[in-house]
């Protein structure tokens, strides 16, 4: 499957338009969409949701996640975190118990002293960039582990 540089570029390239239009449009600079489409960097996920909606699509297929495309609008799911079946949703629950325990990662994370990057303190940018790759991580391993680890008779749409 795609990277989620190779998807970026796709989309750009197929709504023909230049780095530096793509940035303006998300109020990037054009050397952010350069690292993106390097496989060098990967936008938060706020960034990630403006750029799946701008081109209708979800983010796990920005991610290279799967081939869908377009994502259900028959769901009325939104291009986030969720894939584009509904079977597949974390439930409210699965979305309290990571938001909790992100919570609790951010407070260490914001009170050590240990963490750095090249012999700088942690900024709150750093931190935050930390939670949010650990939120998709861990929605995804989520996921992964109901599709592998729940029964058929438990599923809501047996094949």
């Amino acid at each position: 499957m795609a990277t989620f540089s190779e998807r970026l570029k796709e989309l750009r390239k197929e709504a023909r338009l230049t780095q530096d239009e793509l940035a303006k449009i998300f109020f990037l600079n054009k050397s952010s969409i350069s690292r993106y489409e390097k496989n060098k960097q990967i936008p938060e996920m706020e960034t990630l949701q403006k750029i799946a909606e701008h081109f209708n699509v979800s983010i796990d297929y920005l991610l290279g996640n799967h081939d869908l495309k377009n994502y259900n609008e028959q769901t009325s799911v939104k291009p986030d975190l969720q894939p584009s079946t509904t079977n597949d949703l974390l439930t409210p629950k699965d979305k309290k118990e990571i938001s909790e325990y992100l919570e609790e990662v951010k407070k260490n994370l914001e009170t050590s002293e240990g963490l750095m990057f090249d012999g700088n303190p942690a900024t709150p940018e750093a931190i935050q960039s930390i939670i949010d790759a650990m939120e998709m991580g861990m929605a995804i391993a989520k996921k992964r582990n109901k599709e592998k680890y729940t029964p058929k008779k438990y599923k809501k749409n047996n094949e």
